[in-house]
């Protein structure tokens, strides 16, 4: 009876690690072309001004060239969002069969929360999103802010070009 048991504890596991192992292998590392839409539920701008075209604070689809590496795949399953400075740390990372969730704590002049979620039906395709609040510095003066920025990923080859991988942010 023992013995059944830790058959079927053990088996149990090796289903679980070759399902994980799974999800880890049907994502694809390379070059993604990433649409992503930033949309301010609070902006950081002074009331009346307006952010210049091309800003991130102006929101609309911004699409870039992503290098997708094996690293990141295995660490987050997805590109992870740029957090400039370094100030930024991604936590609770919770990796699941066609997706994973994090955490998102930024201390420095942007302060704050947010929550990340990717999701991946099939290996060329995935839709991010991520919420954050806070504050932001701005000059002497301290503003509320509150985003959300959704991506939609399409993966373009194995062959990265001159599109160098972003780093991976600092995580726990």
């Amino acid at each position: 009876m023992r013995k059944t048991r830790v058959w079927i504890t053990l088996s149990c596991c090796l289903f679980a690690l070759a399902v994980f192992a799974w999800a880890q292998a049907s994502r694809k590392p390379g070059l993604w072309e990433m649409t992503t839409t930033m949309t301010f539920q609070q902006s950081p701008m002074p009331p009346g001004m307006q952010a210049p075209p091309g800003s991130p604070f102006a929101g609309g689809p911004h699409t870039t060239q992503v290098c997708l590496t094996q690293a990141m795949i295995d660490r987050y399953g997805a590109p992870m969002p740029q957090t400039g400075r370094g100030d930024c740390q991604v936590t609770d990372v919770v990796m699941k069969e066609h997706g994973m969730t994090a955490s998102l704590v930024c201390t420095g002049r942007t302060a704050g929360t947010g929550t990340v979620e990717s999701n991946w039906s099939e290996p060329d395709h995935a839709r991010g999103k991520v919420h954050f609040t806070g504050t932001m510095q701005m000059g002497p003066n301290t503003r509320p802010i509150e985003w959300t920025s959704e991506s939609v990923s399409v993966y373009k080859g194995p062959d990265c070009g001159s599109v160098q991988p972003m780093p991976m942010p600092a995580g726990k």
